[in-house]
């Protein structure tokens, strides 16, 4: 297998919320099933997985809920349903491991990243488990208080520059 470096990937969309709402334990990455003008919307950066997520049927595991906008060159010939369940491509092992964490009470599994990697739409699924209010309260907590280190040495520094001359 070779290596890909970050240049090779061009991230096309990111589910920001997940991380706040989730608490990540795994993470995968699938190949998508998609049509030709779902591709070039895709390229064109017109995806949003802000409420996607992955169900199973019948031994497959499925992206559902993703908006892949449609494609204006396109017309009659291209997709017409934005929200279109899509199948993920894994390998059977990866599949029915993640099959066992979704049936686990709690878990679910999501849409964290879409890129693209030599050409073709990968998404990156994460088997999570979702976060209670006051998990949300305290990673706001931690936040905030890194952010006012921050500008405490940051404050500290300009002040000694500021001294020195």
């Amino acid at each position: 297998m070779t290596q890909t470096t970050p240049s090779q990937i061009k991230i096309v969309a990111r589910n920001r919320r997940a991380r706040y709402e989730y608490e990540i334990l795994e993470t995968y990455q699938a190949g998508l099933v998609l049509l030709g003008s779902e591709i070039k919307s895709i390229r064109d950066h017109r995806v949003s997985l802000g409420d996607g997520f992955v169900n199973e049927r019948n031994d497959e595991l499925w992206l559902l809920n993703v908006h892949i906008a449609l494609y204006e060159q396109a017309r009659q010939y291209g997709h017409s349903d934005p929200l279109r369940p899509r199948k993920l491509l894994l390998h059977k092992r990866e599949i029915a491991r993640i099959i066992q964490r979704i049936r686990e009470r709690g878990m679910t599994v999501i849409p964290t990243l879409m890129y693209l990697q030599r050409s073709r739409a990968k998404v990156e699924i994460a088997v999570s488990r979702g976060k209670r209010r006051y998990d949300k309260r305290q990673a706001i907590a931690e936040r905030e208080s890194r952010r006012q280190l921050q500008r405490a040495l940051k404050g500290g520094q300009r002040g000694s520059f500021t001294s020195l001359e």
